[in-house]
C-alpha cells in the first residue's frame, strides 16, 4: 500500500468540552490500534451488522445513524481530536450504545485491524479533495484503497461514498465501477439514500446551488 498520506493533522483547535470527553470517554468508547486483526462482536459486546465509517468528521452524520439505527454497530475512524472528542460528547448525549471510534490512520486501520469479509457497509463521506492537481496524489479514495476496502466487505455488502467536488466525484465514480470486486447500484451517480443524514454544511451548499454527488456499490453475493 502506498505511503503518502491523505490528511494532514492541522492544529486545530480542540475545546475545553471536547478535551474534556476524549479524557473521559475515549477509554470507553476508543479502541486503540493495534497490529492486530480486531474482534469485532467483541469490540461492541453483541454480533450485529458492523459499518465502518472512515473520516467522520465531527461526527453528526456518524450519531445521527447510530441513533435512527440501534440494529448496526457503527466503527468510526478518525485522526483529528476535536472531531473525536465532539463524537464522543454526541454518544454521551445520545446515550448510544453502538458507536466505538479508532484515532488513527484509516488505511493503516483498514490493513491491520479490520478482518476480511467482515462488514456490512463502509461509509466514507467528504473525504479531503485536495482540490489542487499537485496534492490529487493524496486523494482517499484511490484504486488500491478501494480493492483493500472491497476486501472486507461481506457478500451482499455496500459501499457508499459522497463528495461535493465534482472532478473528485468523476475520479471515484471511475475508480469503483473499475474495482472487480464491486458493482454500482444505480446508473453513474445514486440519490441521496434516506439513510445518508443532511448535515448543515450540506444543506447550506445545497441553498448556495452546490452539487453533492452519492456513489452506492455493493459486493455481490457469492
Amino acid at each position: 500500500m502506498r505511503t503518502i498520506r491523505s490528511f494532514v493533522l492541522r492544529q486545530g483547535r480542540i475545546t475545553e468540552a471536547q478535551r474534556r470527553a476524549r479524557e473521559q470517554l475515549l477509554p470507553r468508547y476508543g479502541i486503540p490500534f493495534t497490529q492486530e486483526i480486531l474482534d469485532l462482536a467483541g469490540a461492541f459486546g453483541r454480533p450485529a451488522p458492523k459499518i465502518l465509517e472512515i473520516g467522520f468528521g465531527m461526527g453528526e452524520t456518524t450519531a445521527t445513524m447510530a441513533q435512527a439505527h440501534p440494529e448496526n454497530d457503527y466503527l468510526g475512524v478518525e485522526v483529528h481530536a476535536p472531531g473525536v472528542g465532539n463524537l464522543l460528547k454526541e454518544i454521551d448525549a445520545r446515550g448510544l450504545a453502538n458507536v466505538r471510534i479508532i484515532q488513527h490512520d484509516a488505511l493503516e486501520v483498514v490493513e491491520r485491524m479490520i478482518p476480511e469479509n467482515s462488514l456490512a457497509g463502509i461509509h466514507i463521506f467528504f473525504p479531503d479533495p485536495w482540490p489542487k492537481k499537485r496534492h490529487q496524489k493524496r486523494r482517499l479514495i484511490q484504486p488500491e484503497f478501494v480493492a483493500l476496502l472491497a476486501s472486507r466487505l461481506a457478500s451482499g455488502s455496500h459501499m457508499h461514498l459522497a463528495t461535493d467536488w465534482p472532478d473528485y466525484a468523476e475520479q471515484m465514480l471511475a475508480t469503483l465501477v473499475a474495482e472487480p470486486q464491486l458493482e454500482n447500484t444505480a446508473t453513474g451517480f445514486a440519490p441521496r439514500p434516506p439513510c445518508r443524514p443532511l448535515t448543515k454544511f450540506e444543506a447550506r451548499g445545497l441553498k448556495l446551488g452546490h452539487n453533492v454527488w452519492d456513489l452506492v456499490f455493493r459486493k455481490p453475493p457469492e
